[in-house]
């Protein structure tokens, strides 16, 4: 998944940018579960485990994105 899908996705879900992290990173947080994490702003796809890691920090599950 690319950034821009996930950042859209992410919207949907109620989840808000926060920040401009170090280079080419960004903080979002989701108010629902009170969870933060920084996601790379890159044109090219993130990683599985990246994204993985993305969604438990948020309190989120990969099917929460499916259908969005």
């Amino acid at each position: 998944m690319r950034y821009h899908e996930l950042i859209k996705k992410l919207r949907h879900l109620d989840c808000e940018f926060v920040r401009q992290a170090g280079g080419s990173h960004e903080i979002w947080h989701n108010p629902h579960t009170g969870g933060v994490t920084v996601i790379p702003h890159h044109s090219r796809e993130i990683a599985k485990k990246t994204l993985n890691k993305i969604l438990r920090e948020l309190g989120l599950k990969p099917e929460d994105l499916q259908g969005i």
